[in-house]
């Protein structure tokens, strides 16, 4: 008997920037379920993402997932923000220093519909959080919640750059592995930024490698 793999979604990814004396200079097509970015620093991998979420306004781009496009430059296409429908979580985490842990993780689910909120909890490793402040959270607490509200938010693309990178490596190495599930089976195309080839090796099936703002290789992840 062959058991049915989760669909992948189609992905255009053709990005040009320049910024001082950076220039991001991308074009990859393909399908995508759970994509890894890799490459040293400075190489434009957060900068990609921040195109992807409309953060950054490229000089020439088109961004389509599935059947949407999010950018097209030619067509004189960028699709708001708020209008994106992606769940992204930055470095820093963004949490709001106002509303306590459950208020931010459930600030997410204004979108419409949302995940059950016990199973990211449980997966995640914070339901012992939900009732405190933001300010007494450790570095990897904060990541922990900032990832709950993006998988709350009902997101039809996810955005990760190092999510987890505060967390220890066991723990990451477990939740990154739970998450790859999550997200296939709810049909979440993910791109997913990293600098530990291992987390990419858990946490994605393929990966494009990228250098000096250019992609220069692509694989597997247990190829990497």
């Amino acid at each position: 008997m062959t058991i049915a793999q989760p669909p992948t979604v189609p992905l255009t990814l053709r990005i040009a920037l320049k910024q001082g004396s950076f220039t991001l200079d991308v074009s990859w097509d393909g399908e995508c379920r759970l994509l890894g970015l890799f490459g040293p620093s400075g190489s434009g991998k957060t900068t990609m993402l921040e195109v992807v979420g409309g953060l950054r306004r490229p000089l020439v781009a088109r961004i389509v997932v599935g059947e949407t496009a999010l950018d097209d430059t030619a067509a004189g296409v960028n699709v708001p923000v708020r209008s994106r429908g992606i769940g992204y979580v930055p470095q820093d985490s963004a949490l709001f220093p106002h509303l306590s842990v459950r208020g931010n993780i459930t600030y997410g689910a204004s979108r419409g519909p949302s995940a059950p909120l016990q199973p990211v909890l449980t997966m995640l490793a914070i339901e012992s959080l939900v009732d405190r402040k933001v300010d007494d959270l450790s570095g990897g607490e904060r990541q922990r919640v900032a990832l709950a509200r993006a998988l709350l938010s009902s997101p039809k693309l996810l955005l990760l750059d190092e999510p987890l990178s505060a967390v220890d490596v066991p723990l990451r190495r477990r939740i990154l592995a739970a998450l790859g599930e999550w997200v296939t089976a709810a049909g979440v195309p993910t791109l997913h930024v990293s600098h530990d080839a291992g987390d990419l090796q858990v946490a994605t099936d393929h990966v494009l490698i990228l250098k000096e703002g250019r992609l220069v290789g692509e694989g597997s992840a247990s190829d990497l």
